[in-house]
């Protein structure tokens, strides 16, 4: 669990590439892979989102922090001066590229939803605060790479399948915070009144049965999202195959036992990840095919 005090204090500003590297081991490493340019950017952008995650991911919720920030952001928008670098770096950042505005206001409405939201009812009302808390940043991503607008469905729908299976993933976490992402309705469809640990465990099969329809749904958003992978540059291709390829590994991990959810934080190695950018880096440029590629085939329920 993400505490405010480590990365969320506005007052006590870490270095870029520590919070990025203590934030995220897949998307740090994957990032290395990225020209200098292009992964200074990158550091910027998740150095802004993830302090606002902490402030609203902290135990308790750091609501004033989140607060306060928020207001210096929009105040930095505003041309006033403010005394935290991750918010002027980031606006010095969306100036630059031409961030649209709805995007950065749509991130913090999806945060403070965490703040005031707990469940949701059906997956129309997931998808806006999935558009607001991971569709955003790869539009951003976009901009970012400097690709044009024929890319931004392709990133919309990689930083939703992304975001998804961090849900997955994260279900023990979530219930700490009194939150639970996936749709009543959805559960509701395969008996389930909720995703704690008690009623998984009275209904092992339908439990197994629900995750593993999830991550079927995160399959067909992953593989929208790969529609556009060709559109990225050879360079700046590797970095993001390499991360999203992360992310199947651990749909493929949960899914072939979905209550591992419980037992611990399925999460790459810093191994894992740079050895399959090697293979992608080499597949890319080299056209070498080492062992199987990365063909998104969702197994079927009686596995």
């Amino acid at each position: 669990m993400y505490s405010a005090k480590n990365f969320g204090n506005p007052k006590t500003h870490e270095k870029p590439n520590l919070i990025f590297k203590n934030g995220s081991t897949t998307y740090y490493n994957s990032s290395r892979l990225f020209p200098k340019k292009i992964r200074e950017d990158v550091t910027i952008l998740y150095c802004f989102v993830r302090i606002v995650d902490n402030y609203v991911d902290s135990v308790p919720q750091d609501i004033k922090g989140f607060t306060a920030f928020r207001n210096k952001y929009y105040k930095a928008v505003a041309g006033e001066k403010v005394d935290n670098t991750v918010i002027t770096n980031f606006v010095d950042l969306s100036n630059r590229l031409d961030f649209e505005q709805g995007w950065v206001n749509a991130f913090l409405e999806s945060m403070e939803t965490d703040i005031k939201k707990s469940n949701y009812n059906n997956l129309e009302e997931l998808n806006k605060y999935l558009y607001g808390s991971s569709e955003v940043i790869g539009l951003m991503m976009n901009r970012i790479m400097g690709l044009g607008l024929d890319a931004d469905e392709s990133a919309r729908y990689l930083g939703k399948a992304m975001q998804f299976i961090n849900f997955i993933r994260d279900i023990d976490e979530d219930l700490d915070l009194n939150r639970t992402y996936f749709p009543k309705d959805a559960m509701a469809k395969f008996g389930l009144s909720g995703l704690t640990r008690g009623e998984a465990r009275r209904k092992p099969e339908l439990f197994k049965a629900f995750i593993r329809s999830q991550i079927k749904l995160y399959f067909e958003w992953q593989n929208r999202a790969e529609s556009g992978i060709n559109l990225i540059p050879k360079r700046m291709r590797v970095a993001v195959k390499t991360a999203s390829e992360m992310y199947l590994w651990t749909a493929t991990v949960i899914y072939k036992n979905p209550f591992i959810v419980y037992d611990m934080k399925i999460k790459p190695t810093r191994t894992r990840v740079v050895l399959n950018g090697i293979k992608n880096f080499m597949g890319t440029y080299l056209s070498i095919q080492l062992g199987k590629g990365s063909q998104h085939i969702v197994p079927t329920t009686s596995n």
